[in-house]
């Protein structure tokens, strides 16, 4: 598909460290959150007494670019898998994201992804559909040995569009066959349901991952978007490495319970969309006009004009804190994520290589506790405005 001449995302950076424009109302959440955040993280004579965050020394490439050198583990014994603190979510550079970038750009960000360290890409038959997996399949065969591929199954593909859920022994099989093709590749990493299929009982659907890991052709098993009770009684046919669902500032369902039982059982935790689709880089702005023939965003109610208006405190908070650390509100955001868990790793996407370098910076700030404990209980104070779901996709979620 070619690019879209209308779409903002393509004419300008997806993040961005400009001071942004103020209105009134943007201008009384700002004090709001300023308030909220006091002045341990917003005075400078404060830093005297509450230590703040320090960015560690990071590595370097062999191009010269920062790398990522920091690594984390999901899941537990022979069931884990070690990866770079932050992962590569593909998607974007073939769907849903209102443009598609030159195939060249994008095989070369994925590329130098590896070169700075990222050894975890995620992707989906759905994407696209299947032009996601032949884009990863072609830019990272020449390093497949050094990085680790996950992809998902789960859908119904018709003609070109998803077509309901399908989690059938059967077509799992032939979901894996036509993905190692794709992907070029004889084994599969890390392999997810896409979404929990109500129609197939997910004893079944371990039951042949497991299969498929006996014949080496998956590595190992996740799931996305399933709730506690599956995710147990899944994990007790075939462990899991990793849960993937929607968490971010702006999506935290998952602590309610999904988190603590990944806790409990040792299973990892993917954080998909840890950006908020782009909204907690500060790029998103009420008048971001999106592609809906390559878009989700435009039918989801949290990007409407007058949500993401309501949820500039979000920005504001990030903007606030991240100021005075050096810090851009992406960074802030995907910073907080790892501070959560030391088993979460967050797969934030992007089609530049600049923001590229941006996410993965994120890894060498930690919090201290004082700043996180401030931190967190000051966005916690922020009503998010907006389903992130609706129609079919908000039933197919947290099954």
């Amino acid at each position: 598909m070619a690019e879209n001449p209308k779409s903002v995302e393509q004419q300008s950076p997806q993040h961005s460290n400009h001071l942004y424009n103020t209105r009134p109302s943007d201008r009384r959440n700002f004090l709001k959150i300023g308030a909220a955040l006091g002045a341990a993280l917003m005075v400078p004579p404060a830093f005297s007494q509450v230590q703040a965050g320090e960015m560690t020394t990071p590595a370097h490439s062999r191009s010269g670019q920062i790398k990522i050198d920091k690594r984390r583990t999901l899941g537990s014994g022979k069931h884990s898998l070690e990866v770079s603190a932050l992962g590569l979510g593909c998607m974007g550079m073939s769907y849903h994201r209102s443009f598609i970038p030159d195939k060249k750009v994008s095989i070369a960000v994925l590329r130098q992804a590896v070169e700075m360290g990222v050894n975890f890409f995620d992707t989906a038959e759905a994407y696209g559909p299947f032009t996601n997996e032949e884009l990863v399949g072609e830019a990272l065969a020449p390093v497949r040995k050094d990085i680790l591929l996950c992809s998902k199954f789960g859908f119904n593909i018709q003609n070109g569009q998803l077509a309901g859920l399908n989690s059938k022994p059967d077509h799992i099989r032939k979901v894996v066959e036509q993905s190692l093709t794709r992907l070029k590749t004889d084994h599969i990493d890390l392999l997810y349901q896409h979404r929990v299929d109500p129609d197939v009982p997910i004893e079944d659907v371990a039951g042949t991952v497991k299969d498929l890991i006996k014949e080496g052709k998956v590595k190992h098993f996740g799931l996305s978007e399933a709730n506690a009770q599956t995710i147990r009684k899944a994990h007790a046919v075939q462990p899991l490495t990793a849960l993937q669902s929607e968490y971010s500032l702006m999506t935290r369902q998952p602590e309610q319970d999904v988190i603590k039982v990944c806790d409990e059982l040792g299973i990892g935790f993917v954080p998909y969309s840890p950006l908020s689709r782009g909204f907690l880089s500060g790029f998103i702005h009420e008048r971001t006009k999106f592609n809906p023939e390559n878009d989700n965003r435009p039918s989801l109610p949290r990007y409407q004009p007058n949500a993401i208006k309501a949820n500039w405190a979000m920005i504001d908070a990030l903007t606030a804190f991240g100021n005075p650390r050096g810090l851009t509100a992406a960074q802030v955001a995907l910073a907080w994520l790892l501070a959560q868990k030391p088993w979460i790793v967050p797969i934030p996407g992007t089609t530049k290589l600049a923001n590229l370098q941006e996410n993965l910076w994120s890894a060498d700030f930690a919090f201290t506790a004082n700043e996180l404990k401030i931190f967190t209980e000051a966005v916690s104070q922020i009503k998010i405005v907006g389903d992130r779901y609706t129609g079919q996709s908000a039933k197919q979620v947290g099954k």
